[in-house]
């Protein structure tokens, strides 16, 4: 079964579009929650990424992953697919 993936993010982010990019090429749903068009969801996002402000948040199985950068370092060592359950 595949985890359950939540992005916070923005329509024109351009970490947001890579995140959601490296999701979509491995065939990964997600639910995104545009913090840009829904700001109140915003404070939300602070909280459960311990502070984070910035956007993307990676959410996988309720875990925080972190953002872009965390998610696509996840992938090179191997550790993203089977979060995924890939």
């Amino acid at each position: 079964m595949t985890a359950r993936v939540e992005i916070y993010a923005t329509q024109s982010c351009p970490y947001c579009i890579s995140a959601r990019g490296l999701l979509q090429r491995k065939g990964v749903g997600y639910d995104l929650i545009d913090v840009g068009r829904a700001p109140e969801r915003r404070a939300e996002m602070i909280q459960r990424a311990n502070g984070r402000r910035t956007v993307p948040q990676i959410f996988i199985d309720g875990a925080h992953v972190g953002g872009c950068d965390d998610l696509h370092a996840l992938d090179r060592a191997g550790k993203l697919d089977p979060m995924l359950g890939l």
